[in-house]
Parts: C-alpha cells; sequence; structure tokens
C-alpha cells in the first residue's frame, strides 16, 4: 500500500512539497480556511488536528474540555499530533494552543515547516463573534480574554514558527498565494510551471 504522499505526488503533481506543512495561530484566524485551500495547491491532504481529535474521541471538544479539563485536551491533542506526523505528504491545521506544550513543539519543528498565521484581536472577534463551540472563548468579555491569550502565545508562535504571514482582512485566497511564495523562497515547494532552470 502506497503512503499518503505518494498517492499525492502520484494524483497529482503539479505542486512538490518536501516536507509536511503545519499552520499555527490563534482562534479565528482562518487556519482551517486557509488550510484546505492551500492543502490542494500544494497537492498534500489536509488534516484539522481538532477534528482527528473529535473522531478519535467520538466527541466534540466541548465535551473532553468538561469531562478532562483542557490538560486533558492537551494530552490528546499531543497523542494526536505525534501520531500524525508518522506520515509525510500533509498539511495540518492546529488548535490555538497546540504550541504551549514543548513537546508539541518539538514534534513541529522536526516533522514540517511551520506557518505562524497572525491577526488582529478584532478581527478573532469578528470571526468568531457566533461561535459557540470553543470551550475557551465561553467567557463574557471576549476580547480581554483574547487579548490576554495573544500577549501568552505570541511569542510561542513567533518561536516555533519558520514563515510568518499576517492574514488581516485579506481574502483566504490572497493569503495562500502569499504563503505559497514565501514557501518557494524558502526552497520548500516549487511550481512544476516554474521549475524549469531552477
Amino acid at each position: 500500500m502506497r503512503s499518503v504522499s505518494e498517492l499525492d505526488i502520484a494524483r497529482a503533481p503539479s505542486m512538490l512539497a518536501t516536507r509536511n506543512v503545519f499552520l499555527v495561530g490563534p482562534m479565528g484566524v482562518g487556519k482551517t480556511t486557509i488550510g484546505r485551500l492551500l492543502a490542494r495547491e500544494l497537492r498534500l491532504t489536509f488534516v484539522d488536528s481538532d477534528q482527528e481529535i473529535e473522531k478519535r474521541a467520538g466527541v466534540e471538544i466541548a465535551w473532553i474540555f468538561d469531562e478532562e479539563g483542557e490538560a486533558g485536551f492537551r494530552e490528546r491533542e499531543a497523542r494526536v499530533l505525534e501520531d500524525i506526523c508518522q506520515q509525510s505528504g500533509l498539511l495540518i491545521a492546529t488548535g490555538g494552543g497546540a504550541v504551549l506544550l514543548e513537546e508539541n513543539r518539538r514534534v513541529l519543528k522536526r516533522h514540517g515547516v511551520v506557518v505562524f498565521l497572525d491577526t488582529t484581536v478584532d478581527v478573532q472577534l469578528k470571526r468568531t463573534a457566533k461561535d459557540k463551540k470553543r470551550p475557551l472563548l465561553q467567557n463574557d468579555d471576549r476580547r480581554a480574554l483574547l487579548m490576554k491569550m495573544r500577549q501568552e502565545r505570541d511569542p510561542v508562535y513567533r518561536g516555533v514558527a519558520d514563515l510568518h504571514v499576517n492574514v488581516g482582512d485579506a481574502s483566504s485566497r490572497r493569503t495562500v498565494n502569499k504563503i505559497i511564495k514565501l514557501l518557494e523562497q524558502k526552497g520548500v515547494a516549487v511550481r512544476d510551471d516554474q521549475s524549469d532552470g531552477r
């Protein structure tokens, strides 16, 4: 049986990536939406780590937080990331707090290229205004909570990232194009139509 990476390359060789690509960043930045588009362009298999945790647990993340607390959720998250990273040819959108554990940061750095998707608290508030599924956002003062999380997590995102991309209000397509350009500059991804003579 062929590996995920072999299947991807066989199915669509218009873009080749030599390693996995990880998206990290705060909630509401668009890691899942951008990740799906980027995976299609890079011909990688898209994985959302939060969705993978729910699939394996058979319950929603909110239930895990209620029953096991954040510590229990982080343990599950670490196991899932370690397991996923045994494969190659993946684009993985991580949860906003995945980088908090040092072991997760080591796994990301060892198994791929880490892209930090950054945005403002105002954009986060707009994109998560109607979100009832994120346990950490069930708070009366979302702005204060997001500001606090930003102060705590921003240095960690920057420390683990190979690339830093500001998302802002730019369209997902524009952000994807920006990431691809940066990956190509790092020699990680090469478009076939630009590869002649390289």
